[in-house]
């Protein structure tokens, strides 16, 4: 092959490779790389590809649990059994740095993307959800990402057909100029037919299917691998362009594919394009791999074999067919005018092997690249700032004089208002199983041709994770698995993404080492196990570092969607109780931010075994159906969920008069907008009265009945009283209002 000219110095940086790494390069291969095998090392060694500065820390997570089918790390994303001969395959990805460069785009093509990593395993997607997080609407920038991130969703799921049914979305200036995209999706698939990336059989044909080759996406890995800075604009070529109409004919082309005798293995060509789809399944079968670059469709002329390797174009695949079985291959991927052009073979030994019509151009061992990029224990260092941000006097922090002005303002806080604006553009009513529509605590879909349902929710506080890492990982799973719970499902398992700084500083590492525990410790404690994610570093503009967000995407089963809580009250006259305790808890708070202008002090401390006794009320709670509504408390406290309760389809208000029974020694703004977790929002028929304390009762969980449900008011005591349809207009048009339309 000999050695390529540029193979520099300068061109081993350029490719963020290290000089310790490059001679690994050396080592591994017994001679030196050229251009080609260059830039395949990068990619694959990549942040993005091998995790090499986060897979320690992550095998600190559970992976093992009931129901596991794949575990973490397996195959494309996990999956989990469901009984009915059915299992649920999910992750959730991020495409954070090519969505603050291009947002509609990168956040389509993120889309794109997790989408192929669920229908790669034969498993059709039914749901899509996301996670965003934006600088201030006030910012232009911000409003630009905004807008764009969330046209590219809409765009892409709903040409998909597949229903994009609920989410989370926050604003803080910690993301101005790297806004955080991350999506999930889900998908069910019968046992049986789960397709895996895995090859085997020397001689198995190796085919390429989907979308022609260009050079959009090149070096995205490698893109997504570094900090965003001034001159980022200039990366564009590493921004993917989508095309949703070819992604649904690819899809049902390898659904339909699936069901046959004839396939061996199907893998996504993602990060890293036709290099992490061929050295990966090479890898995971312990066998070697040939292909031919020159037979791979290309739709841009003169590229070299290095781009067609790096090129990251989206609506692609590889397919390994069975020996005899290639023709079926071949005619459904022409039933769907889709290309399916045989490329290569499962090869004997170890490595992936790459020519350009015939003449060897990259050989290097599978498992080097997919399986031995080096691992890295990166320093460690409790960040100064947080001696300052842990000092909270609250005897220095006024008590507001008026409640009612005060509740306002949260409910104006975009953070906290309405995102109907967001999913109004998004079709989350297609496919006809969407039961509880976005703005509940957790999406619920039915399983067509069962009683079950599934629920699913994503959370994360990313200030939390600032002001104490260790317990925001906790809230984060907590609240996660307390939104599914409420529904009344049982929580199963999660998936996650990362969103952290730069690893390489030790004040980032340690917060993702201590967010990692925290999460760990709660995810252990719910039993349910981490089926897969991503990590996604380097979210750092010029501004600085994000707030560390590890976004959590649980998912749960109702084993009988009748059974179904929903999350607003629905009748006049029924009672009105708080789960849990609430404490001198305002650190950290929305309110505190907002109202007093500070992001300091500790966030509410988790007690795992009180979240957990509260779960297992609901799962009793469900089925004997003595509950109305139940809806969580999170940011904007007390106050705020009681008025979201009255913002449901019913549009009903309320009046608490027992505020007392909670009170004792507890600052009113704490008791009305602190946050103290493992507190549920409850409403029933007054005839399940006693049942429902009882059931309490029996889970030491403190129950207290607060109000009743009626009226077009919100009333608390003499604290706060005000119409639910001024409250409603305000939460509704507060993102609206600063986008300069006129509301919803």
């Amino acid at each position: 092959m000999g050695k390529f000219d540029g193979v520099t110095p300068e061109a081993v940086a350029g490719h963020g490779l290290t000089e310790e790494e490059y001679q690994r390069i050396l080592s591994l291969l017994g001679r030196e790389p050229n251009f080609t095998e260059l830039g395949i090392f990068s990619v694959m060694w990549s942040e993005h590809c091998s995790y090499k500065n986060s897979r320690k820390i992550l095998k600190r997570l559970p992976t093992e649990g009931e129901g596991i089918l794949v575990k973490a790390g397996e195959e494309n994303a996990g999956a989990l059994d469901i009984g009915d001969g059915l299992a649920l395959v999910f992750k959730i990805e991020s495409h954070n740095h090519p969505s603050a460069v291009e947002p509609f785009q990168g956040a389509a093509t993120g889309v794109g993307g997790i989408l192929r990593d669920i229908f790669t395993m034969g498993a059709r997607p039914v749901l899509l959800m996301d996670s965003l997080r934006f600088g201030p609407l006030e910012s232009a920038e911000s409003r630009r990402h905004f807008k764009g991130v969330v046209a590219g969703i809409a765009h892409y799921g709903n040409c998909m057909g597949v229903p994009t049914v609920g989410g989370e979305v926050y604003f803080d200036e910690a993301y101005e100029g790297n806004p955080l995209v991350n999506a999930l999706c889900l998908g069910i698939v019968r046992k049986g037919e789960m397709a895996l990336a895995k090859a085997s059989g020397v001689g198995n044909k190796v085919y390429y299917v989907g979308s022609a080759t260009g050079r959009d996406g090149l070096g995205g890995a490698s893109f997504a691998s570094r900090e965003l800075t001034e001159e980022s604009e200039e990366d564009r070529p590493a921004v993917q362009v989508g095309d949703p109409f070819m992604e649904k004919l690819l899809l049902e082309a390898c659904l339909e594919l699936a069901k046959t005798d004839a396939l061996v293995a199907m893998q996504d060509m993602g990060a890293a394009g036709l290099t992490c789809s061929t050295c990966e399944t090479a890898a995971r079968g312990n066998t070697g791999i040939a292909i031919d670059v020159a037979k791979v469709p290309r739709r841009e002329t003169g590229m070299i074999p290095y781009e067609v390797m790096l090129s990251e174009s989206q609506e692609r695949m590889l397919v390994i067919a069975k020996k005899g079985k290639e023709k079926i291959v071949e005619d459904i991927f022409a039933k769907w005018d889709l290309h399916a052009v045989p490329i290569g073979e499962v090869d004997s030994g170890h490595l992936m092997k790459v020519y350009d019509e015939g003449k060897l151009v990259a050989e290097i061992s599978a498992k080097a690249l997919a399986d031995e990029a080096p691992l890295y224990t990166r320093e460690e260092e409790r960040p100064a700032y947080l001696d300052e941000t842990g000092k909270l006097d609250l005897g220095k922090i006024p008590v507001p004089e008026n409640f009612t002005d005060t509740l306002k303002r949260l409910l104006d806080e975009p953070s906290i208002a309405s995102k109907e604006w967001v999913w109004r553009q998004y079709d989350h009513m297609v496919r006809t199983d969407t039961v509880f529509l976005p703005g509940h605590d957790a999406a619920l879909i039915r399983i067509k041709g069962t009683r079950k349902a599934i629920a699913v929710s994503t959370d994360s506080n990313g200030l939390y994770c600032y002001l104490d890492p260790y317990e925001g990982g906790k809230i984060a799973v907590a609240e996660a698995a307390r939104n599914v719970a409420v529904t009344g499902a049982r929580p199963l398992g999660l998936t996650n993404c990362l969103n952290f700084g730069n690893p390489m500083k030790p004040d980032i590492f340690w917060q993702f080492h201590q967010c990692v525990q925290g999460m760990s410790e709660a995810a252990r404690r719910f039993k349910t196990p981490v089926t897969g994610g991503n990590v996604s570093f380097y979210n750092e503009s010029p501004r600085g570092a994000i707030y560390p967000t590890p976004t959590i995407g649980m998912v749960g089963i109702l084993d009988d969607l009748e059974n179904r809580i929903p999350s607003f009250f629905q009748k006049e006259g029924d009672l009105i109780f708080l789960l849990g305790d609430t404490r001198n808890e305002i650190g950290g708070s929305a309110y505190l931010a907002l109202i007093h202008g500070l992001k300091q002090g500790l966030p509410p401390r988790c007690d795992l075994e009180k979240e957990a006794g509260l779960h297992s009320f609901f799962q009793e709670a469900a089925p004997a159906r003595i509950l109305r509504s139940a809806h969580d408390l999170s940011e904007g406290g007390l106050a705020v969920a009681l008025a979201e309760c009255s913002f449901g389809g019913k549009k009903i208000g309320a009046r608490i008069s027992n505020v007392e029974l909670m009170n004792g020694r507890i600052r009113l703004d704490a008791l009305l907008f602190g946050e103290t977790q493992s507190r549920v929002l409850i409403s029933g028929d007054p005839k399940h009265k006693e049942a429902v304390i009882r059931l309490a009762q029996d889970y030491g969980i403190s129950i207290y009945q607060i109000g009743r449900v009626g009226g077009r008011r919100l009333v608390i005591e003499d604290l706060i009283e005000l119409e639910v349809d001024e409250a409603l207009t305000i939460w509704k048009n507060a993102i609206p209002r600063r986008l300069g339309g006129q509301g919803v």
